[in-house]
């Protein structure tokens, strides 16, 4: 997912909320939310593998369908959060939420914010949080009309003050945060692909870092395109290698202090990805007590 920054003066003066915006975003994830309070919750942490694990997370293991949690990912641009976030919703059966799809989905409909978005990703900043909450409260919007319970979001919060706006509405049960060394991280955004025809992701990296002077080798295999897709791929215009770094420096100055923010609240869930989908879906799984029959089912076929 692209991490995007903060709007000019005048971008964001454009598209800042009103009030009646700002309540109706208010109202929107409250009703999505299934047990809601005025206040946030501490969770007490225990120690996991060395980690600080969420108390919450020993109540989860039960039949994940209708679980309604409100759940965060964080993480670098490109670490996976829409990959892993997508495979949660689906296993919990509640919807996930990209701040990142949004903002493509904006530009693509050509609408009165498109042309602004569009300046701003191709250079890999933030978008502004008035940009950001109003693309959110339209599709909580779409969400409660259909009935939608529960959350996991996915690229918002970016900052400590969208965490705070998030805080003041509702309680989030849990913030994983996941976490890849940073030259897979680099060889992963630079290998993205998506299909010009039918929008499927797939990566043409294959990343095989070796142990070195104590840390553990990484193996990362390419997710090749069925062969209907393979003429059609293209490269996202932001996903070259200075933007790539540029956003990773965005991503350490502006959004490292949201980690800071949840960690003190003994909401967050740090997970180091040990590789690809194979070898992260059931470390991460473990580590949410959580369990996923299809999953087994499919590796014992």
């Amino acid at each position: 997912m692209a991490v995007f920054s903060r709007c000019s003066t005048a971008a964001t003066a454009a598209a800042k909320p009103t009030a009646a915006a700002a309540a109706t975003f208010s109202y929107l994830i409250r009703a999505l939310s299934p047990s809601f309070s005025s206040s946030s919750s501490t969770l007490d942490p225990e120690t996991d593998l060395n980690r600080n694990k969420p108390a919450a997370l020993g109540v989860l293991k039960r039949e994940p369908k209708g679980r309604n949690v409100q759940w965060v990912f964080l993480g670098c641009p490109g670490v996976g959060k829409g990959t892993y976030a997508s495979r949660l919703s689906n296993l919990l059966g509640v919807p996930h939420i990209a701040t990142g799809d949004l903002v493509r989905d904006e530009l693509a409909s050509s609408g009165s914010l498109s042309s602004q978005l569009k300046e701003i990703v191709n250079q890999g900043k933030l978008v502004s949080d008035e940009i950001i909450i109003d693309l959110l409260s339209k599709r909580l919007e779409m969400g409660e009309a259909k009935g939608e319970s529960g959350f996991i979001l996915d690229g918002f919060p970016r900052t400590v003050r969208q965490a705070e706006i998030l805080e003041g509405v509702t309680d989030i049960d849990l913030v994983i945060n996941l976490k890849l060394r940073e030259e897979a991280l680099l060889a992963k955004c630079l290998g993205r692909r998506i299909c010009s025809e039918c929008g499927g992701n797939y990566n043409v990296a294959s990343i095989d870092i070796k142990a070195d002077n104590g840390r553990p080798g990484m193996y990362m295999a390419p997710l090749p395109p069925p062969p209907q897709c393979a003429s059609k791929l293209i490269t996202r215009p932001d996903d070259t290698e200075e933007v790539v770094k540029q956003r990773l420096r965005i991503y350490q100055a502006m959004t490292r202090p949201v980690e800071d923010f949840y960690r003190s609240r003994g909401k967050l869930l740090e997970f180091d990805l040990p590789g690809g989908i194979p070898e992260s879906w059931s470390k991460l799984l473990r580590a949410l007590n959580l369990e996923d029959h299809d999953d087994k089912q499919s590796a014992a076929a």
